[in-house]
């Protein structure tokens, strides 16, 4: 059995509570899966090139070009969308 066979397939459920549990750690406060982080000021563009480098080593995704807008990091759902998307991409490829 390879090691790709056991892993444990990354379910968007999955994916929001570990970033919720990232986000809750570093940020020091509950946050809301639909809370806006940059309105509230949670993130700032610094802390927003940190959850690329986290989405990217996590989820083994490559976040560049057009993906890289806010709106795709401005709610945990979001970004648990965007995590989804380009794994998808990626087992098409």
């Amino acid at each position: 059995m390879t090691s790709e066979q056991t892993l444990t397939p990354v379910t968007g459920e999955a994916i929001e509570e570990a970033l919720l549990s990232f986000l809750t750690e570093r940020v020091k406060t509950t946050v809301a899966s639909d809370q806006d982080l940059f309105k509230s000021g949670l993130v700032s563009s610094m802390f927003a090139m940190q959850l690329v480098v986290h989405l990217e080593e996590c989820y083994d995704i490559a976040i560049i070009g057009p993906e890289l807008k806010l709106d795709n990091f401005r709610t945990v759902q979001a970004m648990t969308g965007l995590v989804l998307r380009l794994r998808g991409a990626a087992d098409d490829v």
